[in-house]
């Protein structure tokens, strides 16, 4: 069973819609990100999106994927009760599961440090 958190702050995310990428895809690395620094900005074929850096095989130019990543982001409000199905605390995000069903990414920093339960 996963863990329940939540949401303290709004998060918004991109217009641009996400990208999913697959290992040995070749993608273009570009900028850091200046608030993410474990991000880069990608661009493959078929869409754009922030990656950790960590997940490629370089870290600007002609890249290969070296580990599978999607760049969906969840939309969140405050009080939103997320279930968290991964943690990427080095970049710090987790992976979330509103209560719609729908999945995605969620800053660290917009979420309640507690679990739901002890939250509420």
């Amino acid at each position: 069973m996963s863990r329940q958190i939540v949401a303290v702050t709004p998060h918004e995310i991109p217009e641009r819609p996400p990208v999913r990428l697959t290992v040995g895809e070749l993608v273009e690395a570009g900028e850091r990100d200046g608030e993410w620094p474990e991000f880069v900005f990608v661009t493959a074929p078929h869409g754009s999106g922030w990656v950790p850096a960590r997940h490629l095989s370089g870290p600007s130019g002609k890249v290969r994927v070296e580990e599978p990543y999607d760049t969906t982001e969840l939309p969140t409000a405050k009080g939103d009760v997320l279930d968290v199905l991964a943690e990427d605390l080095q970049s710090g995000w987790l992976w979330c599961r509103n209560g719609d069903g729908r999945e995605g990414w969620v800053p660290l920093k917009t979420l309640s440090q507690e679990s739901a339960e002890r939250a509420q």
